[in-house]
């Protein structure tokens, strides 16, 4: 089995990246600490006195534009199952929901929505916008 050069530790907004050592006297694996990788401004910065080479630099830099990909996707999904979810939420009231429950959530839920709707509609209207000002 041949281990990778780095390993990146992810984190909210970003990776710890190590280096892979496993040229030691021990002949233990170590990972030695390497850079912090900022995922929304792309930001590579070194840790301590270690300084990426290119390629290394080259493979966070690979590893970024990766890890935003797979990031996307997932925001796609949740995206996809919040819409399921509110479908099964409006299933739930009409066919299981008691008057209890009813009471429970609806100014809760009525309140999410509504916000929803507006930051939907102002982020279609901005769109608009923009496209009638090109």
């Amino acid at each position: 089995m041949s281990l990778p050069e780095l390993h990146f530790r992810t984190r909210d907004n970003g990776a710890a990246v190590f280096r892979v050592d496993t040229e030691n006297r021990q002949r233990r694996l170590e990972l030695k600490p390497l850079a912090v990788i900022n995922i929304r401004s792309g930001e590579i910065k070194p840790h301590g006195q270690q300084q990426p080479t290119p390629d290394e630099t080259a493979q966070m830099e690979a590893w970024i534009a990766a890890r935003r990909t797979v990031l996307s996707a997932r925001d796609r999904d949740d995206i996809e199952r919040l819409i399921d979810r509110i479908n099964g939420a409006a299933q739930w009231a009409q066919s299981r929901a008691e008057a209890e429950d009813i009471a429970a959530y609806s100014d809760r839920l009525l309140m999410a929505m509504h916000d929803l709707r507006a930051t939907l509609v102002k982020r279609q209207l901005d769109t608009l916008d923009r496209k009638a000002d090109d």
